[in-house]
């Protein structure tokens, strides 16, 4: 059975070591904050906040605690704020070890499109271009198909680029798959979902 949501999350919190770093995207990414449970892991948003924790209960928001996809989030004993200066002179001076992102596309050679498609209105990159560029390691959660049934792991992208060959571990509903030099690596799958399926919605090549 494929993952859901939370899933995709908590298993994208297990790549996490003690002592990190680390900077979640919009989206399912945001999960893994409910998820890093004891590990020793500092989250970072670019909009200027060190040490996020967990999202708050019902009734318990703070409208002036929010990430950079605008939830309300809660704070820590250690949380530091700061301007979004001094946020992306983290991001993009090697300080972050790990981003968690979103993705429209992977390309089986690490290229990451994550932030526009063509003809429909966006806000802008957002932080994304710099933290693929600055963090230690990306791992991109989404699902593995679009809404059409579609791959979404590709042979080459076919949007706007975010990063080229700059994605290291892919987490879809399917399964994690590792980004190696000749193609795509299947690490695990979900429960009860086998390679030759993952094969059958993945259009990029797996070794």
């Amino acid at each position: 059975m494929p993952w859901d949501r939370n899933q995709m999350a908590e298993r994208a919190a297990r790549e996490l070591e003690d002592g990190m770093y680390v900077n979640l995207g919009i989206g399912i990414p945001t999960l893994v904050a409910n998820y890093v449970g004891d590990k020793d892991i500092t989250l970072q948003s670019e909009n200027g906040m060190l040490g996020m924790g967990p999202f708050p209960f019902e009734g318990e928001e703070d409208p002036d605690l929010i990430n950079a996809g605008k939830q309300t989030i809660t704070e820590m004993d250690r949380t530091a704020y700061f301007d979004s200066a001094q946020s992306f002179g983290m991001i993009r001076g090697g300080k972050i070890a790990a981003a968690i992102l979103g993705a429209m596309e992977v390309a089986e050679n690490g290229d990451l499109a994550n932030w526009m498609i063509p003809g429909k209105l966006v806000k802008g990159m957002g932080g994304a271009m710099d933290l693929v560029a600055g963090v230690g390691r990306v791992i991109v959660v989404m699902d593995h198909t679009n809404k059409h049934g579609d791959s979404k792991l590709l042979k080459e992208c076919t949007l706007p680029l975010t990063g080229k060959g700059v994605v290291d571990l892919i987490i879809t509903n399917l399964g994690v798959l590792d980004v190696q030099t000749n193609g795509l690596h299947i690490v695990e799958t979900a429960p009860d979902v086998t390679e030759d399926e993952i094969r059958a919605a993945t259009e990029a090549t797996l070794v």
